[in-house]
């Protein structure tokens, strides 16, 4: 078993990915100062050791601290992997018994909850680079798999295969593995804003198909007054007139 980062290192690596994966990141220093997800991961990294101790009361404290001065609320039990990054940081909620794999990108609003009253594993398990879009909630002792993406304000509820891209209330996979972009180098697809739309797509199929039925309609209305008009029958269709007591539109 290799050996645990010490918190150093660890904290470098933090700093060390925003800087890969933020465009807007300009310096370090910029970095270290204004960036309240990353002052929170520090703060979890402080609190972590000294939760796995025993210092249960100093590491709440201290994680209660960074929630005051971040709006992150990160549990000190939770155990988070290398080069993790929370992206704006506002709103996040990562529960107790959560596990987070190496290389997690994370926007705000996200929730690593709990669905019981249990002392065991009741929270997430997140595999290394899975990418968690604004406002999503992940719920429950639930696995999403290394590599999956999970699309702004989804609840997820159920495992997630590796690779794969969810969205949706209750969430469901759109897209496969087989179906992913890669990125060269193994970097981490950040585009969480393109995530396929079911009901969308469903909504333009039926306004297409409607469009075809109502061409097809007019077609069809057409060749019956031509045939009618070859027969000397009355052109109009019954269809054309208006009701007894009913005013054909102008």
């Amino acid at each position: 078993m290799s050996a645990r980062p010490s918190v150093r290192a660890l904290i470098a690596g933090d700093v060390a990915c925003i800087r890969s994966r933020d465009p807007a990141a300009r310096s370090t220093a910029e970095i270290l100062m204004v960036y309240p997800g990353l002052h929170a991961v520090i703060a979890h990294r402080l609190a972590a050791p000294l939760w796995r101790r025993g210092f249960r009361t100093t590491a709440r404290v201290l994680s209660w601290l960074a929630r005051v001065a971040t709006a992150v609320d990160i549990h000190p039990g939770a155990a988070i992997g290398e080069r993790f990054f929370i992206d704006h940081g506002a709103g996040v909620v990562i529960g107790e018994t959560a596990v987070i794999g190496d290389d997690v990108t994370l926007y705000h609003g996200v929730t690593l909850g709990g669905t019981s009253w249990s002392k065991g594993r009741r929270h997430p398990t997140l595999g290394d680079r899975v990418l968690v879009g604004a406002g999503a909630k992940i719920l429950g002792p639930i696995t999403v798999e290394s590599g999956s993406r999970v699309g702004a304000n989804a609840v997820v509820i159920e495992d997630v295969p590796a690779n794969a891209t969810v969205v949706g209330i209750p969430g469901r996979i759109v897209r496969t593995a087989a179906e992913r972009r890669t990125l060269e180098g193994g970097r981490i697809d950040l585009q969480h804003h393109e995530m396929p739309d079911p009901v969308g797509d469903a909504l333009a199929y039926l306004v297409d198909r409607l469009n075809f039925l109502e061409v097809r309609l007019a077609e069809t209305r057409a060749e019956l007054r031509a045939a009618r008009a070859g027969t000397g029958a009355p052109a109009d269709l019954p269809a054309d007139r208006p009701a007894d007591g009913v005013h054909a539109p102008h």
